[in-house]
C-alpha cells in the first residue's frame, strides 16, 4: 500500500504517517516514485497506535510495543500500570462530575457559599499547585 492509500484507509494525514515513521513507530518498505510504500500489516500497527494514544500512552511507550522486526510485544506490566492510572483519573473525574452536578442544583444563594463547591475549588487549587511545582 502506498502512503496515500494508507492515509485514506486509516483517515490519517500523510504528514502523521511520515511523523510516525520519523519517530520509529512504523516503517515503510520502499518507494514507488516519491511515495512511501507500506506492508499490509501497517493497518494493524496503526490500529495499535490509535488504541494506545487513546489510552494515554506516550509515543515512546508505544514504540516499545514493537519489536525490531515490527511484531507486537506489549509489556503486560505497562498495561496494568496504565489501567491503574486510568482508574485514578476516572475516580477524580467522577468526584469532579458529582461535585459539579451538586453545585448546579445547590440551593445556596451563591456558589461560593456552597460547601461542596468550596471543596471543588480547594481540589482544583491543590491540583494546580502540584502541576506548577515551584
Amino acid at each position: 500500500m502506498d502512503i496515500a492509500e494508507v492515509s485514506k484507509f486509516f483517515g490519517l494525514p500523510a504528514s502523521t504517517l511520515r511523523f510516525y515513521e520519523e519517530k520509529g513507530l512504523i516503517r515503510s518498505i520502499g518507494r514507488r516514485g516519491l511515495r512511501r510504500l507500506f506492508d499490509v500489516n501497517i493497518l494493524e500497527q496503526l490500529s495499535l497506535i490509535a488504541l494506545a494514544r487513546y489510552s494515554g500512552f506516550s509515543l515512546d511507550e508505544i514504540k516499545s510495543m514493537f519489536s525490531l522486526n515490527r511484531s507486537i510485544q506489549i509489556d503486560r506490566k505497562m498495561l496494568t500500570d496504565k489501567a491503574d492510572e486510568l482508574d485514578q483519573k476516572i475516580k477524580k473525574l467522577t468526584a469532579m462530575r458529582d461535585g459539579l452536578r451538586h453545585a448546579a442544583k445547590c440551593k445556596a444563594p451563591s456558589h461560593l457559599e456552597c460547601p461542596t463547591f468550596q471543596r471543588l475549588l480547594k481540589v482544583a487549587g491543590k491540583a494546580r499547585l502540584k502541576r506548577k511545582k515551584y
